[in-house]
């Protein structure tokens, strides 16, 4: 009969001033001792096996060695639960010493998912957060996952294993044990399906998460979410959600190095004769004034609304264009080339000099390598940029 008050330090061999090597030390030689699988079919070993794994979960654990040297006993504080079964027990061995004897019931996690979430340029520039909604599996609201009608209440003790959730199978001078395949190591199986999953114990949920995209994100980040990812079944962690970046096409901003571009579009006569127009940058909208006679590619910088660096904010840098429309009416194409006679060819001293020189070249400027002059028609270049050969 059992002491109402163990001793725990007896039951290991150790003095009560043992360190903490020293307790486990003893509890590694004595639970190799009477390991169940080292000593099949004998109670006394099984006994003794619990005893020891017992007293190490007292002394091993440096709270409960305090209080169990101060009161000695942990009244309702029992280690490895009021009835440590064998297998509770053995599961505790195989936490403290690994699977040395092929015990372990790893589950392999479930898989991870995948989610692309799209942005805008600002968005992901200034950071944002944003609420996803997915679909995955989940478990069953009807059996709460296990598969059985009724839920736990419709479960029974394996009959493979006897509900062990491990099948024995001799391996040299040990007996190690394999997952059942018929209850996957659980240990229980249903005994009617759940009809809603069908025994899966899994259906497919809508899960709703809010994800937190810092400033200055880059495109094709990956943001993971521990545990959101497909469930594994039965008992294993659920894989992880991995959160994609991915920014939309913006017409206006570009993104070159760590410089925000903002691509400014102006007409011929805006460009011209001067404007003043809003700009709208990525928190912010700024009047700016472009001078008369602006060229398209000028730049024009403005501190401070730029993307958020280490250092803070940097500076947006505004590029004009020009967009030169894709169609006009015949009155407005009447009035451009009215325009340009008033204008006169000094008023594009660049186009004036590139025609220059491309007249002085069809004109035969340049001699031949006899030095004889080449014609018009044979002096120009054709359009892949090789040269033809006159006629003489």
């Amino acid at each position: 009969m059992k002491s109402a008050r163990p001793d725990y330090y007896q039951a290991l061999g150790v003095e009560r001033g043992a360190d903490a090597g020293e307790i486990k030390a003893a509890y590694r030689r004595l639970a190799f001792a009477h390991h169940p699988d080292r000593n099949p079919g004998d109670a006394g070993a099984e006994e003794k096996f619990k005893e020891v794994s017992v007293a190490y979960a007292v002394l091993g654990d440096e709270d409960k060695r305090e209080k169990y040297d101060r009161f000695g006993s942990l009244a309702g504080d029992l280690p490895l639960g009021a009835d440590a079964d064998l297998r509770t027990v053995l599961d505790f061995f195989d936490a403290v010493f690994g699977d040395l004897f092929g015990t372990a019931r790893k589950r392999p996690a479930g898989q991870d998912l995948r989610y692309t979430l799209e942005l805008s340029f600002a968005e992901l520039a200034l950071g944002c957060e944003k609420e996803i909604t997915f679909t995955r599996s989940g478990d069953c609201a009807r059996c709460r996952g296990t598969g059985a009608e009724g839920g736990a209440a419709g479960l029974a003790p394996c009959p493979r294993c006897a509900g062990q959730g491990t099948l024995k199978q001799k391996a040299g001078i040990f007996t190690a044990r394999r997952e059942c395949p018929t209850c996957n190591g659980v240990g229980q199986v249903a005994r009617e399906s759940c009809p809603a999953c069908a025994g899966a114990g899994l259906t497919d949920v809508e899960r709703r998460f809010t994800v937190r995209i810092p400033a200055g994100s880059q495109q094709g980040k990956s943001q993971r979410v521990p545990g959101e990812g497909a469930p594994s079944r039965p008992g294993g962690i659920a894989g992880d959600l991995h959160v994609i970046v991915r920014v939309q096409p913006d017409p206006i901003y570009k993104q070159e190095g760590d410089v925000l571009i903002c691509e400014l579009p102006l007409s011929l006569s805006e460009l011209a004769l001067g404007v003043e127009v809003d700009i709208p940058l990525l928190d912010a909208c700024v009047r700016m004034k472009i001078p008369a006679g602006t060229q398209p590619g000028s730049m024009f910088r403005v501190r401070g609304k730029g993307l958020p660096l280490p250092g803070g904010r940097g500076d947006a840098h505004v590029r004009v264009r020009v967009e030169v429309p894709s169609e006009v009416s015949p009155a407005a194409s009447a009035l451009l080339s009215q325009l340009e006679q008033v204008l006169g060819e000094d008023a594009y001293p660049e186009r004036k000099a590139f025609r220059a020189r491309a007249t002085a070249i069809a004109d035969g400027s340049r001699t031949t390598s006899d030095g004889s002059r080449a014609t018009s028609h044979g002096s120009r270049a054709t359009s892949d940029g090789s040269r033809t050969t006159s006629d003489g």
